[in-house]
């Protein structure tokens, strides 16, 4: 269902207050209709906002304005944030299961009373009983109170889980925070305080020094609740460590006054003692007295281990435009097999080494698994450079198929690579002198070496016998070309330099230009040179400008700078200024002159605010949207169904977004060739980063040598090592390794019912995540 705008509600018809159980009903009818956005006027009525079911996955924001009564948020779900204006009656998230709940006032009694999920935010001071009979699931977060002021008596009584944290600021009991008797019956939780306090249940709790994790913790989540109740103006009052103390319960161990029993010592001491042979029973009965086994195996158990190798997409993958998959080409680095895993890059991208090793800002990396534990990401730049080794393919015989490709940029190579592949017969037309696209026109060779691109172009060419270059076409010649191939496939990118409408725009060069006329050694920038526009192609053009004489180089933009990664570091090390927000009222002979009446002068002005499609080649039945770029479905296919589009033509992206969909195309177009439905995206879910564990790898690791090192150190994410550590911890010996025919998968792991109990510890130790523990639904 399709989420609607917000919907008020009034607690008032017709000037008479309306019941709980009537309000509650037209909340949950506004959930289940779409409104995802609710603002109650209520008049005191009780439990608003608990159990919102409707809205799924959903997240639901719920204002209550007026007076709410009893139980507001009270069985509260995790997609849930109520947001109340003013004060909380009693029961404030009563038995809350995940809501988020802040209060811009006071609460009354019983806050949180057996909360066991989510958050309460209170901007004042809370009653009687708050926090107590909470409780904690490990399997998620623990429930949270935040109190900005103080609380009231008997605090925390018999808490068993969850945090509170009393600020103790402008609180209404200035001589004792936490109330009179506070934390009888603690069993679990903690409590972070700060003010004075008149004592606590100290069977039940101990003072415990707060740790630097714990205060890491404290201070970067009391940021968030200031923010949340409108008070940051406090945080530096707040935020002194020595304020601050914490109280934990007891465990039972310390309330016993010593260390339990353990089992062995009872078996052995009590158990066997009695029961065997010279104990009170074991002398008068010949029967077995030997430990009945509570650990179930085989349909007995309540979970099962299943193995799910490569069911899920490695979070390196998921995140590559071209879909290369990361984590296999380091398993055969592994394996020793680093030509078969440069090799493998070419089913992808022509462009391994050229994008991989150098252009791509590597969002492979971005998303990297170890990044969420603090070490460094798999250097897949060492990989990519490597590729410029990858040998020339084996293509097959053409099928007959002719496909015109119109563009010799990254999308129209890729695209005529993948259809060679395939085994049809592509024609390239561009009209530079050259293939490439700006790879090789205008990306400077500090970015890209002359030489690697060379080989690759050189690779390419072997493949591609069939370039038209310096080919302008019309929409005439385009016609006549769809008479002459199967499909055409356009892939002219975005070659116009936008423009700025302003007095002396003549004066301007675009950044293309300047780029291109810095690779052939021709730019004359000058001294000084004013470049409008931020972006990573602005600073190439910084970065060469100086390269080529230029002493002042300043880039301006109507905002912060987008730029970022390479281009950015190597234009600020080069000495680029960055100077926003800057409007241009006109280019004069003396520079730039911005609205504000400041000129910067400038020998060179180059423009550098981006590139639009240029489409009026394209004939009628083509589509083109009111953005200027080609509309085409997810496989590139146009409005005609003959015509396909791909690249900056149908909208800028990374140059990875480009050749992505010259592979995806030629998939469409080989799967229709052939009479079949196009295979589509890959349907798999890219696995969750929390089911690996990381613990095996190297921490303090900060550079990776080579490509072993990064081989050895690539935790694999949803694709088995064979590193039999599920076979080697499994306290039954429950799990097998067997070979199997498959040249995908090789091996496989196979659980033995009979032996399994169960117990998960496959799931914990595996660096892959490739174990999953499933409820056993045959036990009803």
């Amino acid at each position: 269902m399709k989420s609607k705008t917000k919907i008020t509600i009034h607690g008032k018809e017709e000037g008479t207050r309306i019941a709980s159980r009537l309000l509650e009903e037209k909340i949950q009818k506004a959930v289940a209709k779409g409104y995802r956005h609710i603002e109650v006027d209520a008049l005191g009525q009780h439990g608003i906002a608990g159990r919102l079911h409707g809205a799924g996955d959903e997240n639901v924001y719920v204002k209550i304005n007026g007076t709410c009564g009893q139980r507001t948020g009270s069985m509260g779900f995790p997609n849930t944030t109520i947001e109340i204006m003013g004060a909380a009656s009693d029961d404030i998230g009563w038995l809350n299961a995940g809501a988020e709940i802040i209060v811009h006032g006071n609460a009354s009694n019983g806050a949180c009373n057996a909360m066991a999920q989510g958050r309460v935010s209170v901007s004042g001071n809370i009653g009687a009983r708050g926090m107590t009979m909470t409780k904690e699931n490990p399997r998620f977060e623990p429930p949270e109170l935040w109190v900005l002021g103080s609380a009231g008596d008997y605090f925390g009584e018999f808490m068993a889980g969850g945090t509170a944290i009393v600020c103790g600021c402008e609180p209404q009991n200035e001589e004792n925070v936490l109330g009179y008797r506070p934390l009888v019956g603690m069993v679990g939780g903690r409590v972070f305080f700060r003010g004075p306090i008149k004592g606590y249940s100290q069977g039940d709790a101990r003072m415990a020094p707060i740790s630097d994790e714990e205060w890491q913790w404290l201070s970067e989540n009391l940021k968030a609740f200031l923010k949340r109740i409108g008070r940051d103006e406090v945080y530096t009052k707040l935020a002194r460590r020595d304020d601050w103390q914490l109280i934990v319960a007891r465990t039972p161990q310390e309330k016993m006054g010593g260390s339990t029993r353990s089992m062995a010592s009872f078996h052995r001491e009590v158990w066997d003692a009695e029961l065997g042979e010279g104990g009170l029973i074991g002398d008068l009965s010949d029967l077995d007295m030997s430990q009945i086994p509570v650990i179930t195996t085989g349909d007995l158990r309540r979970f099962v281990p299943v193995w799910e190798n490569q069911k899920y997409v490695s979070p390196c993958q998921g995140a590559c435009p071209s879909g290369i998959p990361v984590q296999e080409r380091w398993g055969l680095v592994r394996s020793g097999l680093v030509d078969e895993a440069v090799e493998l890059a070419l089913n992808y991208t022509p462009f391994p080494a050229t994008v991989c090793g150098y252009l791509c800002p590597n969002p492979c990396m971005a998303a990297c698994t170890k990044q969420s534990a603090f070490m460094p990401s798999i250097d897949i730049k060492q990989l990519g450079k490597a590729s410029i080794a990858a040998k020339v393919p084996q293509v097959p015989e053409v099928s007959g198929r002719k496909v015109a490709v119109i563009g010799g940029g990254p999308s129209g190579i890729s695209v005529a690579w993948q259809l060679r592949m395939a085994g049809h017969d592509p024609v390239v037309y561009d009209t530079a002198p050259t293939l490439g696209g700006k790879i090789a026109a205008v990306i400077p060779e500090s970015r890209i070496p002359k030489e690697v691109l060379d080989a690759e172009l050189s690779r390419i060419s072997e493949v591609l016998p069939h370039v038209h270059l310096q080919q302008p076409l019309t929409s005439v010649e385009l016609d006549r070309m769809k008479g002459d191939h199967d499909f055409i496939v356009v892939a002219a990118g975005a070659q116009k330099p936008r423009m700025l409408n302003i007095p002396g725009k003549e004066r301007l060069v675009t950044g293309n230009a300047f780029l291109a006329e810095a690779k052939a050694e021709t730019a004359k920038p000058g001294k000084t040179v004013v470049i409008i526009g931020a972006g990573n192609s602005a600073c190439d053009a910084a970065t060469e400008a100086v390269r080529c004489g230029a002493e002042d180089v300043t880039l301006i933009d109507i905002q912060e700078p987008a730029s970022f990664g390479e281009e950015r570091e190597a234009a600020e090390k080069a000495g680029a200024k960055f100077k926003w927000p800057c409007f241009t009222r006109e280019i004069t002979e003396k520079g730039v002159l911005l609205e504000d009446g400041e000129l910067l002068p400038a020998d060179t002005v180059i423009l550098s605010i981006g590139d639009v499609a240029d489409a009026d080649f394209l004939p009628r039945s083509v589509t083109i949207g009111k953005n200027g770029y080609v509309s085409v479905d997810e496989n590139g296919q146009t409005s005609d169904p003959s015509i396909f589009a791909i690249g900056d033509i149908t909208g800028l992206g990374l140059i990875t977004d480009a050749i992505g969909a010259g592979r995806r195309t030629s998939e469409t177009i080989d799967a229709i060739s052939k009479g079949k439905r196009p295979a589509g995206r890959d349907p798999r879910e890219v696995i969750a980063k929390e089911r690996m564990t990381l613990e095996y790898f190297d921490p303090r690791l900060s550079v990776f040598e080579d490509l072993q090192k990064c081989g050895s150190e690539c935790s694999s994410c949803g694709s088995c090592r064979d590193c039999g550590v599920c076979a080697t911890l499994c306290p039954k010996e429950a799990i097998e390794r067997r070979e199997t025919e498959s040249l995908t998968s090789p091996f496989e792991y196979v659980v033995k019912a009979d032996r399994c109990i169960g117990c998960g510890f496959c799931a914990d130790a595996c660096p892959c995540g490739v174990w999953t523990l499933i409820t056993n639904t045959s036990i009803g």
